[in-house]
């Protein structure tokens, strides 16, 4: 797969993670950490969409800090992210814990 279809494909997988948080507006039917799984997916997902678009390769992991570092080795200025690393605790590590 080429790296501008590699893109979609997260994003269309980050889209539909999205499409779920819409979904689970109502707090009082979901858990934090079902919510916020679906958040740490969708940001994952769009950070593996944008290294494949700069030109990176990303590896397997869940961690929000290190690809935002992987984004930011590429050049790409990414401290207005920094705040989403906090969603790496929902990952799915967390949830089988």
């Amino acid at each position: 797969m080429s790296a501008p279809e590699t893109a979609i494909t997260m994003q269309n997988m980050a889209g539909k993670d999205l499409a779920a948080l819409r979904g689970m507006m109502d707090v009082t039917l979901f858990a934090d950490e079902i919510f916020g799984f679906h958040a740490q997916q969708a940001v994952e997902k769009s950070l593996k969409a944008w290294i494949t678009l700069t030109g990176g390769i990303f590896g397997f992991t869940h961690d929000l800090e290190m690809l935002l570092m992987q984004l930011k080795q590429l050049g790409v200025d990414t401290d207005r992210f920094a705040d989403l690393i906090e969603f790496s605790a929902f990952a799915v590590q967390f949830r089988y814990a």
